[in-house]
């Protein structure tokens, strides 16, 4: 079935089908590199990765994300530190690329900034010969929303009384009234600066997004993503300044994920619940459990983030890790259950029309879970077969190519962080917890098979002090270990 998904710019739900046949050309707003990504952004960035291996199953996908390497902030609190634009946002790019890794967020094609510099002098000169732009005394050049009627189409705001000639030189504003917007900034005394066809400066905000996402994907792009917090003024913008230099539509589906709470509040440092990734990890949260919780709202609706559903969310993960487990592990007879492989069959079928209904996370995760309770109901009245358990294998793998959790991999990735913050002088902030789970990460698999195998010897040979101890040595080594009537299973904390 073809997918449905809101569009912000009609403000309905639409059919989807890509402009060239079966590739679909998506474009994502990526962070601006200035500091370390909080939940707020990641919740974003997880949307946008769900929708992307979503699409994969589908489409082929062209998906292009920006790094926006230059801004008002990286350019003040570079000169702050002292360094270089490349050598402070180096720090952050670095960081946010691992912090995605940690997501399991697949990369998509990563275009930065200043790597485009010229390019976008070039098309504001485009623009200056067409009308829709003008350089000032300082030799900055501005967009003249004027000449554009249809601004305000993508966030429904009426721009009729605007000031003609007003200007705002920022690069983010929140104002319900719009001014004339920056292409490119003069240097001021001191400031970075490169040398182009339109002289010296630097590109405002919106004119890179729209240089970067058409030298990708062409002048009229399938899909633009990002938060709800880019609609005005940035995607607006971007709109304006992209259809004024081609006289084509830029982007025909816009889809916006919305904002989250923490506790119930806004997040706010001055509150004390703004968490970046890594302050989650070092309070000992798992990267699979910080995924799963910000999957598990639909991405119009807005995710209230709480500790007690992180904790929910880790039970959630390990319900489905476990379920995997006994499938690989315990004997059962041959045959098959039609029964199974038909709620395999239609639990697969049940999670793709709830992705296809505007990417509906929490009918798919339902879907899931009641597959995974009848199997285990199932199971327990020895109904399931050997041959039932490919069925519902692929319907995991299915459900993992989008969701993502399914992994056991959490060690080695809280390892990489703890190591992080004892490298950067943060060792008080890495909490018991956080080293349990990392301590997991330096045992392989096999290591772990071999002293479980060790232990359950012991306890048939009745030497229950052997087994015991191979037990608590494994916990020290944050391994779990659950003996069924099936024999031992294990898993890391």
């Amino acid at each position: 079935m073809a997918p449905h998904f809101f569009n912000t710019l009609s403000g309905r739900i639409e059919e989807f089908q890509p402009l060239h046949d079966q590739e679909v050309r998506m474009y994502a707003c990526g962070p601006t590199v200035y500091d370390f990504g909080h939940i707020g952004n990641f919740r974003t960035f997880v949307f946008v990765d769900l929708l992307r291996r979503y699409l994969k199953q589908h489409y082929k996908l062209h998906h292009v994300m920006n790094i926006t390497d230059v801004d008002d902030k990286i350019i003040r609190n570079s000169a702050a530190a002292g360094v270089s634009i490349n050598e402070y946002t180096k720090k952050y790019q670095q960081a946010f690329l691992e912090d995605a890794d940690a997501l399991n967020i697949e990369r998509p094609e990563i275009v930065r900034a200043t790597e485009h510099i010229e390019e976008m002098a070039r098309f504001i000169q485009k623009l200056v010969d067409k009308g829709f732009a003008y350089r000032v005394e300082d030799g900055s050049y501005y967009f003249r929303i004027a000449k554009f009627p249809e601004y305000g189409k993508l966030s429904k705001k009426d721009f009729a009384g605007m000031e003609d000639g007003a200007r705002v030189d920022v690069d983010e504003y929140e104002k319900d009234n719009a001014r004339d917007f920056a292409l490119w900034k003069a240097p001021k005394p001191g400031e970075h600066y490169w040398e182009t066809v339109i002289g010296p400066g630097r590109p405002g905000w919106h004119i890179e997004c729209s240089v970067m996402s058409m030298n990708a994907l062409g002048e009229t792009l399938d899909i633009h993503t990002g938060g709800e917090d880019l609609v005005f003024p940035h995607h607006e913008n971007e709109i304006a300044q992209s259809e004024a230099a081609t006289g084509k539509p830029f982007v025909r589906f816009w889809i916006h994920a919305r904002f989250l709470l923490v506790e119930g509040e806004k997040m706010s440092k001055s509150l004390g619940n703004f968490y970046t990734l890594r302050d989650l990890v070092l309070m000992g949260h798992k990267p699979s459990s910080i995924r799963y919780l910000l999957s598990s709202v639909p991405y119009r609706k807005q995710l209230n983030f709480t500790f007690d559903g992180l904790t929910q969310a880790a039970n959630a993960v390990e319900r489905l890790r476990n379920f995997k487990r006994r499938l690989e592990m315990e004997q059962r007879e041959a045959g098959s259950n039609e029964a199974i492989a038909n709620l395999a069959d239609e639990t697969r079928a049940k999670m793709d029309a709830a992705l296809a209904d505007d990417m509906n996370t929490a009918q798919a995760l339902a879907a899931m879970f009641d597959m995974v309770r009848d199997a285990n109901n199932a199971a327990d009245r020895s109904e399931l077969k050997q041959g039932d358990v490919d069925p519902l294998m692929k319907t995991l793998a299915a459900f993992d190519s989008v969701f993502a959790v399914m992994t056991d991999d959490d060690a080695q990735k809280v390892k990489k962080i703890v190591e992080w913050a004892e490298a950067e002088g943060k060792a008080e902030k890495i909490s018991p917890q956080a080293r349990e789970i990392a301590a997991a990460a330096g045992t392989s698999d096999a290591q772990i098979d071999a002293l479980v195998h060790e232990m359950q010897e012991a306890r048939k040979a009745k030497n229950f002090a052997r087994g015991d101890q191979i037990r608590a040595e494994l916990n020290g080594m944050g391994i779990i270990v659950e003996v069924t009537k099936d024999g031992a299973r294990w898993r890391r904390k």
